[in-house]
């Protein structure tokens, strides 16, 4: 989740590379099963379900598609499930997977009933994809020895396991693997009330007491997603703690994350980057993603893939076919009167495909 040439953005300093300590806190927030897993109502009814006829039969779980936007709790699902089944969990990732043979060394390796997490999936290389076809269908992978026409195929077979596969975008998913998974669930953001959840869970284990209006406050600033609440409220309770405050309240949340310069929308300081270079630079747009990008001292992809999905989520800005606008909701934002030629701007027809005109 490039990198820019300016100073890092608050996404950067809330979520550094983790200390050992930061790993283990998440982890201990994590929930260890479903009944303590807040949210994704529907998707956890489904889930617990098919787990629950599993074992019932005695057979591994179906293999389980996870998609959606990062921190909405697909890894967290992964371990819950490895949890349910009573069963050990091996972790990998898409990107690390470049060679049918790095996954065959997995796949023969794993155990009966293991529960192997393919994170970001849609990145693995595409013999490794076509070899995955089989291991999951009929638990079983061919081993090319030798080359050329002297090559054979070897079969080895694996013992039953399930694949937990999460993805941000499961539209590049290829048909034939997506069909392959017994079970597929979309995570959605979350709303306020259930982060509000969300956080009085993680509150309670790491012993910090919140009011009401602090919770609400830190809830109303992370995005609908659990992985930035928490990280927040990490970062309110060293505020609180540098300041000797033992309730954290409205006003002290408040200062805290003012001081992490993410504001009431939740919008962080390259976010706010991105808006103001697009309302003052440009009179709203439209403009295209590298000049807003150069405009705002970052890597287009950066501004793709970090800022513009929850600026566009929030109505803040738009995606039409000419380039990136300002919506009216983005000049109210930034207490800015909206001209009339921006006005004429924001009706322009929008297309979320990938039209971009880059600039060369």
């Amino acid at each position: 989740m490039g990198g820019g040439t300016g100073a890092p953005h608050p996404a950067a300093e809330l979520a550094p590379v983790p200390a050992p300590e930061e790993r283990e806190l998440e982890a201990a927030l994590r929930p260890k099963n479903l009944d303590d897993f807040v949210g994704q109502e529907r998707v956890r009814k489904q889930l617990s379900l098919v787990l629950a006829a599993s074992r019932i039969r005695g057979r591994s779980a179906d293999h389980v598609l996870m998609s959606g936007p990062p921190g909405l709790g697909k890894t967290t699902l992964a371990m819950i499930i490895a949890a349910e089944m009573n069963a050990p969990l091996r972790i990998s990732s898409g990107p690390a997977i470049q060679h049918a043979g790095d996954l065959a060394a997995i796949l023969s390796s794993l155990s009966e009933g293991e529960v192997l997490f393919l994170d970001e999936i849609h990145r693995m290389s595409r013999p490794a994809e076509e070899m995955l076809y089989m291991a999951m269908e009929d638990f079983r992978v061919d081993i090319i020895v030798g080359k050329g026409a002297g090559a054979t195929a070897i079969p080895l077979e694996l013992p039953p396991f399930t694949l937990v596969g999460a993805t941000t975008r499961a539209g590049l998913l290829p048909g034939p693997l997506r069909d392959r998974f017994g079970f597929t669930g979309h995570l959605e953001f979350y709303s306020v009330a259930e982060i509000e959840l969300v956080l009085r869970r993680s509150a309670g284990m790491l012993e910090l007491k919140l009011t009401s209006a602090g919770f609400a406050e830190i809830a109303g600033r992370s995005r609908g997603t659990p992985r930035i609440a928490n990280r927040l409220l990490r970062r309110v309770r060293d505020w609180a703690l540098v300041h000797g405050m033992e309730t954290i309240d409205a006003r002290t949340a408040s200062a805290a994350l003012d001081m992490y310069e993410v504001d009431v929308r939740g919008l962080d300081r390259l976010d706010r980057s991105v808006l103001m270079a697009l309302v003052s630079k440009f009179n709203g747009g439209p403009v295209g993603l590298s000049t807003l990008a150069i405009a705002v001292g970052e890597e287009p992809e950066t501004v793709e893939t970090v800022a513009e999905p929850f600026l566009v989520r929030e109505g803040l800005l738009g995606r039409t076919p000419r380039g990136r606008i300002a919506m009216p909701a983005a000049w109210e934002h930034l207490g800015l009167k909206m001209p009339g030629n921006a006005v004429a701007a924001a009706m322009l027809p929008f297309n979320d495909e990938e039209y971009e005109e880059r600039d060369r």
